[in-house]
């Protein structure tokens, strides 16, 4: 396949080409409720050709790979198209590297059978507990190996194992539904699903305490989030918005995102990383072959970098992050995070507390929007604080307000930094792409908290 792909971008009339195969093989498990929904193993192989020319892009994927050389020529003339000025990308070094997947505990040298039965134990673990109305539970594994080759002379082969699950109760009394879940994942490591009998059980109790859990009243709160709800704000709220091609083509969010803008106190650092090793939004290059890095997005409270892919770090005279990924071969690499964290600082949960007279504890999330710099959080889990200690379960609560604002209102950073391995990001119809976020507990003032 080398040779194949090395003759296939010899000699071609374009400034830039790239192509990118990869096989891959999967399993997948879902229950709804009692019920086994969907279990199976699935292949898929295939690739795919980039071409740039005159600034204008062709792409084409194929699961054929014969006759690869028509098919450069064919996403040469699509960039002919619509190429109209001149291609302008980051300039990288060719690099040429075979990476093997990090594997713990490979999920697939376990059988199917012996995760459905382990499932089985899950969904017995939920239904075990009264007023259950309903749960789900989704398992997938997956294992890749992509193919990456350039004009410039790079090639680059990257493998990779992925592991997510997904639990979820819900409770019912009357017309009262109420529910929590929990999210697992890894990059390499099937053992993580593995003993979770007990945390499944205080998920399904967890949502039937709070059947009888009263509402907060409504309005401004200090509020301490956990590192799950910190992490996915984190994410969510300002990840998003620090992606370059998002930037670079929204003029009000350019005038926002000015490298050297303060954003927050000197004790807020935000850090996107896929070289920061052992989590599944890891790598070592992206889907462009770029080496993956450490990018501080805010360094003591200023806005000193953003996301990038090689096109965006060009137009942006700026250096490239290695943040172009691409959920399969059938998709073009766009900007996205990888592993976006708050990091820790030195303020221990009790003391982050301990001067609080009345305020919200919030924890991890089930759900949740952004719409510009405004968003909106739903809490899976809630607790008042009073007189600095931890008080009565709340029903959960929704978190909303722009996120500009918050930042400068995080006054107190834990020393507790844990990170958020489970579920998938979302953009440009490429779902679920494997990433991770985390904080440690975090403490806001002002923050808006909505109840009765």
């Amino acid at each position: 396949m080398r040779n194949q792909i090395t003759e296939a971008l010899k000699n071609q009339n374009a400034d830039y080409i790239e192509i990118r195969m990869d096989e891959s093989s999967s399993s997948r498990i879902q229950y709804r409720g009692r019920d086994l929904e969907d279990i199976g193993r699935s292949t898929g192989s295939g690739g795919n050709v980039r071409a740039l020319v005159n600034g204008g892009w062709g792409f084409i994927s194929f699961n054929d790979a014969h006759n690869l050389k028509d098919k450069v020529d064919l996403a040469i003339k699509q960039a002919r198209l619509v190429g109209n000025e001149k291609s302008n990308i980051a300039h990288m070094d060719p690099i040429q590297d075979i990476v093997e997947a990090h594997i713990d505990k490979n999920p697939l040298n376990i059988p199917l059978e012996d995760k459905k039965k382990l499932l089985d134990e899950y969904v017995e673990a939920i239904w075990s507990t009264p007023k259950i109305q309903t749960s789900t539970i989704s398992y997938s594994d997956s294992q890749k190996k992509v193919i990456f080759a350039n004009s410039e002379g790079s090639y680059i082969e990257q493998s990779r194992v992925d592991v997510t699950s997904r639990i979820n109760a819900v409770a019912r009394e009357g017309s009262d539904v109420q529910q929590y879940g929990i999210s697992i994942g890894s990059i390499g490591d099937y053992s993580v699903i593995e003993g979770l009998h007990a945390q499944v059980k205080e998920c399904a109790e967890k949502a039937v305490q709070m059947l009888s859990a009263p509402k907060v009243k409504g309005g401004q709160y200090t509020v301490v989030l956990d590192p799950i709800l910190a992490g996915v704000f984190t994410h969510e709220a300002f990840g998003h918005l620090s992606e370059s091609d998002f930037v670079y083509e929204n003029d009000q969010m350019r005038e926002i995102m000015v490298l050297g803008r303060k954003f927050g106190k000197p004790i807020l650092n935000i850090v996107d990383g896929g070289a920061v090793p052992g989590y599944r939004g890891s790598y070592k290059y992206d889907d462009e072959g770029i080496p993956s890095t450490k990018t501080y997005l805010i360094k003591e409270g200023v806005l000193t970098g953003r996301l990038h892919s090689r096109e965006t770090a060009a137009k942006m005279g700026e250096q490239p992050t290695g943040n172009a990924r691409a959920i399969s071969y059938s998709h073009q690499p766009i900007v996205r995070m990888s592993n976006t964290y708050i990091e820790p600082g030195s303020t221990t949960f009790e003391e982050m507390i301990s001067g609080i007279k009345e305020g919200v504890y919030a924890k991890n999330w089930y759900g949740g929007m952004t719409s510009m710099e405004m968003f909106t959080f739903s809490a899976g889990e809630t607790y008042m604080i009073r007189d600095g200690k931890i008080a009565e379960l709340l029903r959960p609560v929704v978190l909303s307000g722009n996120v500009f604002s918050t930042l400068q209102n995080i006054d107190a950073i834990g020393n507790d930094l844990d990170m958020n391995q489970g579920g998938g990001c979302g953009k440009g119809g490429q779902s679920p792409l494997p990433v991770s976020n985390g904080s440690p507990h975090i403490r806001i003032n002002d923050c808006l908290v909505g109840g009765a």
